[in-house]
């Protein structure tokens, strides 16, 4: 028996996206899900090749994979926005390779990447002298602050918990993220905390955060899904956690 049926505009009515995933990432698909589960909204996951050590060597790998994971993501459709979630990633291949890089496959499609995402959120929120929380090693942290001083950013104070590896980042335990962040933003001179990588896990804290500094706090996740909503087209007001999506 064939069954008759109808067609609509299926899914991504509103906005269709795009998240290039690190395969060592195991909390931004978790961290995006609250924000992004809405109705007419298509959140579409691919992933790629990363290593499971944190260095400005592994990460520059990354580069020639790029095009090659986009291009897994659905194309039956434009893409409003494409992200690559990875914000030490982004800082080594450069935002505009990244951005060349998806739209050799996405050409109608909006890019970004947290690097980028950080920057747009810290201006939008009006403030400068940024506190940052890294989970990196040293050379990566220190990429990751000179890229923010390269967008008119000031890294004031700079905490670490010194780690190369992606397993060990995304289990450390929200306690010691909140205890982190709160101890970076008590510097009188910092305006705002930044805590980076998308592996880091933040969310649930951000607000608790906030109450106790009296400072706008955000992550690299947070800025993210902030920004892509705003490439999108998409009602960012009140969608997540924190002072930035009030602002």
């Amino acid at each position: 028996m064939k069954l008759r049926f109808e067609t609509d505009t299926g899914p991504g009515e509103k906005a269709a996206l795009g998240l290039i995933v690190l395969r060592a990432d195991e909390t931004i698909e978790s961290e995006f899900r609250s924000l992004f589960d809405r109705d007419g909204v298509a959140l579409y996951h691919t992933r790629i090749e990363s290593a499971p050590q944190v260095t400005p060597e592994t990460l520059m790998q990354m580069k020639s994979g790029l095009a090659g994971a986009a291009a897994l993501l659905p194309s039956n459709r434009p893409l409003d926005a494409v992200a690559y979630a990875c914000t030490s990633g982004a800082t080594m291949i450069g935002p505009d390779a990244v951005t060349d890089a998806i739209r050799r496959v996405h050409p109608q499609a909006q890019a970004t990447n947290p690097a980028s995402a950080v920057a747009a959120a810290l201006k939008q929120l009006k403030v400068a002298r940024v506190g940052v929380v890294s989970p990196y090693v040293a050379s990566v942290s220190d990429a990751v602050c000179a890229f923010l001083k390269e967008n008119g950013l000031d890294p004031v104070t700079v905490g670490s918990f010194d780690q190369g590896e992606e397993a060990v980042v995304a289990r450390i335990a929200l306690a010691s993220v909140e205890e982190a962040i709160c101890r970076v933003g008590s510097d009188p001179e910092v305006e705002a905390v930044f805590a980076s990588c998308t592996n880091l896990r933040t969310f649930k804290v951000i607000e608790a955060c906030e109450q106790r500094l009296g400072k706008p706090v955000i992550s690299s996740n947070l800025a993210l899904a902030w920004h892509m909503m705003v490439l999108a087209g998409l009602p960012w007001k009140s969608a997540g956690p924190g002072r930035l999506f009030h602002a």
